[in-house]
Order: structure tokens, then sequence, then C-alpha cells
């Protein structure tokens, strides 16, 4: 759930658009407001919120000066500003320093609805390719060299989302015992055959949960996984957490 701050020095507009938005459904979990730019900065600092609606002419600090300094604690901040056509070249100039969007008073519910809404798609996506860029990083495969466990690595990445495919398989291929090479294995990948298929077939799943717009069972056959059923509940006990819900919880 993201994090909102309301700036706005007048409270009729400020407590509107705080009561009339349904936040939830946007993924708004917590709403702050703040009546001018030196209470604002006391909240952003402590609270670090994803979205900040604020107005641009305030007493004690303006929006645009607040803007900067928000931007230089946090530049992924999303900001968006409110403002009369007497700001109008302000508001554009605030897109300058890296601002959203802004909204033009008087305001509506569906100006600030549609607006939020934006930013919530822009933050779901942002969230989504960290998560991917995160998983990416603490799962890099091991390059194919020379080495005898290496080229076991080869074989079984070739492999690995095959759904016949066993460590009987793997042994024949290679020429060895069942029980040798799955010694082997755990020796050299410190977990046995099935928990490496398990946790390269689930890392592969959560890369095609968050990239992809296909369905639960069509990525369970990509990653190995014949049986919808038995891929959601492998899933679930790696993750915590059923397919479904890990792709919502990122979003």
């Amino acid at each position: 759930m993201y994090t909102l701050l309301i700036i706005e020095d007048e409270e009729l507009v400020r407590k509107g658009i705080s009561s009339l938005i349904d936040f939830d459904k946007m993924g708004i979990g917590s709403v702050y407001e703040a009546e001018n730019g030196e209470v604002a900065w006391d909240i952003i600092v402590k609270q670090r919120p994803d979205i900040i609606l604020s107005d641009i002419n305030m007493p004690h600090m303006d929006g645009i000066t607040l803007a900067k300094k928000v931007k230089e604690l946090d530049k992924d901040t999303h900001i968006v500003f409110l403002t009369g056509y007497d700001y109008f070249d302000y508001a554009v100039s605030a897109l300058k320093l890296g601002a959203d969007d802004y909204v033009l008073k008087p305001i509506s519910k569906k100006d600030v609805e549609n607006i939020l809404i934006n930013i919530t798609n822009k933050l779901n996506q942002e969230r989504r390719e960290k998560a991917v860029y995160e998983l990416i990083s603490e799962n890099e495969q091991n390059p194919c060299g020379s080495s005898e466990s290496d080229e076991l690595l080869c074989i079984i990445n070739q492999k690995i989302y095959c759904s016949d495919f066993s460590l009987k398989d793997l042994a024949n291929q290679m020429g060895f015992s069942t029980n040798y090479l799955s010694t082997f294995i755990k020796k050299h990948l410190g977990m046995s055959f099935q928990d490496y298929l398990t946790k390269n077939r689930i890392y592969r799943a959560k890369i095609l949960l968050l990239t992809t717009d296909l369905k639960i069972y069509e990525i369970a056959e990509q990653v190995g996984y014949e049986d919808v059923n038995y891929f959601s509940s492998r899933f679930k006990q790696y993750v915590g957490m059923t397919p479904r819900q890990y792709q919502k919880g990122v979003q």
C-alpha cells in the first residue's frame, strides 16, 4: 500500500480530497495532511510519502521550494501540484523539476482520481521492475565452464523447464549412477537435485508473473509443471503465498 500526503492551506479543499476519494481501491493505505510547507516537510522526513499532492502558493514554504527539497531527499517521490491559473507558469516550471503533473483549481473529484490512478500505475510498474531486478541479481546463473560441475549445471539448465526432466534422465545422460549423481549435486550445488529444480522454476515463475500477462496455468507449463494445482502448491510452499497473491502483492 502507498502513502499519500495532501498539502493545501485551504482546509475545505484539503478535507474534501481526503474524505471524498476512495484511496483503498488505488492501493493507498495512509493519507496525511498538512496546511503549509513547513508542516509538510516534517511529515515528509518522518513518513517518506510515495505521493504528494501539493498546492504551489502556500505560507512559510511554497510548493516549488518544497519540491526541490523533496527531490533532494528522495528523487523517486511522485509530486502533483494543485494550482490556479495565476500560478500556471509555476506549475509548468515544476514539471521541469521532476514533478509528475498538475491539476488546475477548482479541482474535481474526478481530476484527483485520474491523477492518482496514473501515479499509482507508475508506482506499480516501478515496483514490478525493482522486484524483477532484485530477482535477477539474486539468481544469476553460474556460467558454463570446463569443470565437471559447470558441465552438469549447463545440462540441468538446458532442461530445467521440461516437465519430464528427472534425476534418472540426467544420470543416464551423463553416464553416472543415480546415487552418485545425487551426492555430487548436493556437494557442489549445496542442495538436492529436486530443490535446485524447484528453486529455479519458482524463480522463473516469479519473473513471468511480474513481466507477462500469462495465465497461471500457462506459467506453470512454461516452468515445467503440467498440473497447475501442484505448481500453485509448490509455489506457496516455497514463497509463502500463492502465485496470484505474489503477483498482486508486488503490484
